[in-house]
């Protein structure tokens, strides 16, 4: 059910980015690859994808494996470049995060500060952030030393 779930929001995503001719403002509309989350506590892989629906706005998907849970997260990332190197953009974004375990599921709130690299002569795109766990559920606390890393395969 999860892979179901996973694939047709892949597919619903890239329906989505042959109607929008303009590409994102990191130089591409939607890239596809690995997500990891790690620092304090266990660390989280599996796949991320960011898809931009204008020059500066951008929403983010990930479905991370580790720590014995199942983490389903989603973002809204605003982003803008730096004048004296268009490919790097900074950003900064905001989401809902929910860990799925044994035994119940625990909610947090994910802000994220971080950069995005667009290799200008390749179709990559290489991420990384600052992105703090904020514990929502119960008896769950506040993670500050949390980070990601992307590598994406970028679509134009």
């Amino acid at each position: 059910m999860k892979k179901f779930i996973l694939l047709a929001a892949i597919a619903a995503l890239f329906a989505t980015t042959n109607t929008y001719a303009q590409r994102g403002g990191s130089g591409y509309t939607t890239a596809l690859g690995l997500g990891i989350d790690f620092g304090d506590g266990s660390t989280l892989v599996g796949p991320s994808i960011k898809h931009f629906f204008s020059p500066n706005d951008a929403i983010q998907g990930d479905l991370l494996f580790g720590g014995d849970a199942t983490w389903i997260g989603g973002s809204y990332n605003y982003h803008q470049p730096f004048r004296e190197a268009p490919e790097l953009k900074w950003y900064i974004g905001l989401g809902p995060q929910v860990a799925l375990y044994d035994g119940g599921s625990t909610w947090y709130l994910r802000p994220a500060a971080g950069l995005d690299y667009k290799i200008k002569s390749a179709p990559i795109s290489l991420v990384f952030d600052w992105r703090p766990a904020i514990g929502l559920s119960n008896n769950v606390g506040t993670a500050a030393a949390r980070f990601g890393l992307g590598f994406r395969y970028a679509f134009q």
